[in-house]
């Protein structure tokens, strides 16, 4: 295993234990709070990151290299995590691991189209694993307490939000290769925190936005998910995306379903079930074969 599917494990392994204290978070913080609060403790966290890791000296890239970061932050960690927040409020957290699977498809065919990138013999199969366990893993017979607007509105937001994580990726892939790595996470998340800043302010306004900061919150909670889910885990899954090809660090990532509910069993005490087993085990068997392919 190189540097590259190791980052891509981990950052899965991490956010999975970011989004069960998420999920507790955004019982009290709404969405556009919470992920102000994300961008903005991930930034704090990631300026001594650049310097020690970075330096000081800006990359000097090209108008066009400034615009695909930049746009990338705002599509990505604005409006991408926004809407999936909102959607997992919506959804619950299981059907929110459905529609996350969707990333490595949208990853894969947007690789192939702009990035020349291509899946090849055993890796289609370690692919249909991992869909094949994570559905298995997060699917639910019955709707829980979810009406059919807030299913079809939850669903429309889940998909939109997978599909710009994964046009954030792609777009900002080429960058990631070729200038200092720190740097670009920085930049990303300047992007990430003024993009919602803006959201903030046109969709409630900064004094309602304020307010509901102001409000009793379990900010330790609320901060240790900002910094694992804002920081750790975005850090751990652009160095992936950096070092291997974006439509197989995608298809690791999809690992996130298999932790989640690892985590939710052990912090939520929710119950495993033969059939939950069976998905981590598809999921595992999955990401073996991508491993040895």
């Amino acid at each position: 295993m190189g540097w590259g599917e190791f980052f891509s494990l981990a950052s899965p392994m991490v956010w999975a234990f970011a989004v069960v204290l998420f999920r507790r978070s955004g019982e009290t913080l709404p969405p556009i709070e919470l992920n102000l609060c994300k961008n903005g403790i991930a930034f704090a966290l990631m300026l001594p990151t650049v310097v020690i890791w970075g330096g000081l000296q800006v990359p000097a890239m090209s108008g066009v290299e400034w615009l695909l970061v930049l746009g990338s932050g705002a599509l990505g960690m604005a409006l991408g995590d926004l809407f999936y927040f909102e959607a997992i409020n919506r959804l619950g957290a299981g059907r929110g691991g459905i529609i996350g699977s969707l990333l490595s498809p949208f990853v894969i065919v947007l690789s192939a189209v702009f990035l020349a990138e291509r899946l090849v013999g055993l890796q289609w199969l370690g692919f249909a694993l991992v869909m094949a366990g994570i559905v298995l893993v997060t699917w639910r017979r019955r709707r829980r307490e979810v009406s059919d607007r807030a299913l079809r509105v939850g669903v429309v937001l889940g998909v939109l939000a997978i599909f710009l994580f994964a046009v954030a990726i792609v777009m900002v892939k080429p960058v990631l290769e070729t200038h200092e790595f720190t740097w670009i996470v920085l930049l990303r998340l300047v992007a990430g925190l003024a993009g919602m800043a803006v959201i903030a302010g046109v969709r409630q306004g900064y004094a309602a936005t304020a307010a509901n900061f102001r409000r009793p919150q379990p900010w330790p909670t609320i901060t240790w998910a900002c910094a694992l889910g804002g920081w750790l885990s975005m850090v751990l899954w652009l160095a992936g995306y950096k070092l291997i090809p974006a439509s197989e660090a995608s298809i690791y990532n999809e690992a996130q379903g298999a932790f989640i509910v690892l985590f939710a069993w052990w912090i939520l005490k929710e119950p495993i079930t033969a059939r939950k087993l069976a998905g981590l085990g598809l999921t595992l068997a999955g990401v073996i074969i991508m491993l040895m392919a």
